[in-house]
């Protein structure tokens, strides 16, 4: 028993320097991911540089009263950094303390402009094809389509599937609250009785599905009715009561049961995907 506690002390005494050095790298990640593209980020870059490149020629030159000045700005330099990123810090610290249900409420927030942009487009009959990305991602698809850094809004979401706008053919893909991608073409499902009943909007979004678990709402442009998509399986004619309620429980609650109360059964579903032949085009 000795010797396997000497063992696993010395073990310790190994792996600690690689847990900080690691601790240390996750950390300073996530500072410098947080901080990307606000205006103090190249403040601090600006006195980091300088302040290297001082260091670096007072010592080449042994100038020490400059050398002295400049070890006791180092010191005092976390006390800059938080008066230069004072509002970045307060922002911080508060999705800090509400993080336990920032998740859900943004999830929610992104349901709600979803749902409010389809159902508009849906009284308007205007065709859309909206994919909600889950945890497998869709990289290779992303990388294909048109790339959007864009919050999360119903009116953008309408503006893009207007007829004769430049994105509106192809679907869109949202992670998390943002539309990260338009004009992304999708693979069209394989299944040859849907082939034979589908049209391609609606094929694609079953095909989506059958290669990830993502959640697609379809708008028709010829009907106007809303239909939900996933693990391969299409909900066709989905009310405008229910499309809240649906997609609240694959997105949020994401278990089992909620896909079998809006899906059903397999027999269920060959009835829920039998479409007029040719009613949806591209």
């Amino acid at each position: 028993m000795a010797n396997y506690m000497i063992y696993m002390q010395d073990a310790w005494a190994y792996l600690r320097p690689a847990l900080e050095i690691a601790i240390l790298a996750f950390l300073i990640y996530k500072v410098l991911y947080y901080l990307r593209g606000t205006r103090g980020s190249n403040i601090l870059a600006g006195i980091l540089i300088m302040l290297m490149l001082l260091t670096a020629v007072c010592d080449l030159i042994k100038l020490e009263v400059l050398n002295w000045i400049l070890a006791g700005v180092w010191t005092v330099l976390a006390t800059a950094i938080i008066v230069i990123f004072q509002p970045e810090l307060r922002r911080a610290f508060a999705q800090l303390g509400s993080a336990s249900f920032l998740h859900s409420n943004r999830k929610k927030e992104a349901i709600t402009e979803v749902v409010t942009a389809v159902l508009n487009m849906s009284k308007r009959r205007i065709g859309a094809l909206i994919v909600i990305e889950r945890s497998i991602g869709m990289r290779a698809i992303v990388e294909d389509s048109i790339k959007l850094d864009i919050k999360l809004n119903s009116l953008i979401i309408e503006s893009i599937f207007f007829p004769n706008s430049p994105l509106h053919d192809g679907a869109i893909i949202i992670k998390n609250d943002k539309i990260i991608a338009a004009h992304s073409i999708l693979p069209l499902s394989r299944d040859e009785s849907l082939t034979r009943s589908l049209g391609t909007r609606h094929r694609a979004a079953v095909g989506i599905t059958e290669e990830s678990d993502a959640v697609v709402v379809v708008v028709s442009e010829e009907t106007g009715k809303i239909s939900i998509a996933c693990r391969g399986s299409l909900r066709q004619d989905v009310k405008a009561d229910k499309l809240l309620q649906y997609l609240t429980g694959l997105l949020i609650s994401n278990d089992a049961d909620s896909f079998s109360s809006m899906f059903g059964t397999m027999e269920e579903n060959e009835q829920l995907t039998g479409f007029t032949s040719g009613e949806e085009g591209s």
